[in-house]
């Protein structure tokens, strides 16, 4: 009975294949005003105001449809380049921070060609600051597994940025500038008068250098850098000829003067940094063990009480 209905529809397919070669070569072979040419414009004439009408019925439905593939696909594209979007900021975020770590690295080496022969440079990466607005400290990610002590000083490409106060294995706590517990010798420019950079009472984000001779010499704009040792009396934990600001204005002259300085680190935002760890044997080991050797009464007065509770409290010491 399969085999029946097979061969049937194979004789059909097959007769209707055979009744269209002959229609074709008739309807070819015929003038344009033969039968099958008339029947043809017949069913043109028949059938095109159909289609027309179909056309005109169905155009709308298939803008809407063009409409509705048309958004799905635009949102598609929208929602991949937001994702391309956010790839190319982190990413451009992350290259923005290597180039600038990459800058300040390269400009403390540059500092580094001061005569700073008795230092050894540890670059460190800043890893919290201290809320306060009294004691400005930050905690940096390098201790004394990389040979820094209390009071070695810390700088950036941009100058002096403070000192370090307390140290452990593998973190110390920096005192910056404008920490109540900081006192800098420092000259004005090329100028031999010295005076003390302390933290302007009042205003934590400035400085004032004191106790510089009535005459001394003081014009805004001047640069005020690190004295180094001023005698033997006197020693300074910082080497000689680190920048650390400008004269902004210069106060009444009398015995001795003061000169508003405004720090030349920008001290609230800071990321990379350099300890400037001393030698044993060196001026600069003998001065800073000189002080940490003082009396507890004396050092807290030097490095401050919250250095140490500030370097527990974040975890620096492991």
């Amino acid at each position: 009975m399969h085999d029946k209905t097979v061969r049937r529809r194979r004789a059909v397919l097959l007769g209707l294949v055979v009744l269209s070669l002959l229609l074709l070569t008739a309807y070819f072979g015929e003038s344009p005003n033969g039968r099958l040419h008339s029947v043809q414009r017949g069913f043109l004439t028949v059938v095109s105001p159909l289609q027309d009408g179909a056309n005109k019925v169905l155009t709308p439905v298939r803008n809407l449809f063009g409409w509705v593939g048309d958004t799905l696909h635009a949102k598609s594209q929208r929602d991949e380049l937001r994702k391309q979007l956010d790839i190319l900021r982190r990413e451009k975020t992350a290259d923005e921070g290597e180039k600038r770590t990459y800058k300040e690295l390269l400009a403390l080496v540059h500092l580094n060609q001061l005569s700073l022969s008795q230092y050894h440079p540890v670059a460190a990466t800043v890893i919290s600051a201290s809320p306060s607005i009294w004691y400005e400290t930050v905690v940096i990610d390098e201790g004394e597994g990389a040979g820094i002590h209390a009071n070695d000083p810390v700088v950036n490409a941009e100058g002096l940025v403070g000192r370090v106060a307390t140290v452990a294995s593998d973190g110390a706590v920096v005192d910056l500038l404008t920490d109540s517990s900081m006192a800098v010798s420092a000259r004005i420019g090329m100028g031999a008068a010295t005076g003390l950079i302390e933290p302007k009472v009042g205003e934590p984000n400035d400085l004032l250098l004191e106790y510089l001779p009535g005459n001394a010499p003081a014009v805004k704009g001047e640069s005020v850098v690190s004295s180094g040792t001023v005698d033997p009396g006197h020693d300074s934990f910082f080497p000689p000829g680190i920048l650390i600001g400008q004269v902004t204005s210069v106060n009444e002259e009398g015995a001795y003067r003061s000169v508003n300085v405004s720090p030349a680190v920008n001290l609230h935002n800071l990321s990379t940094v350099e300890v400037l760890t001393s030698g044993e044997g060196t001026r600069a080991f003998q001065v800073s063990h000189t002080a940490t050797s003082l009396p507890a009464e004396q050092e807290q007065s030097t490095t401050g009480t919250t250095a140490s509770e500030q370097l527990a409290s974040t975890g620096a010491g492991g």
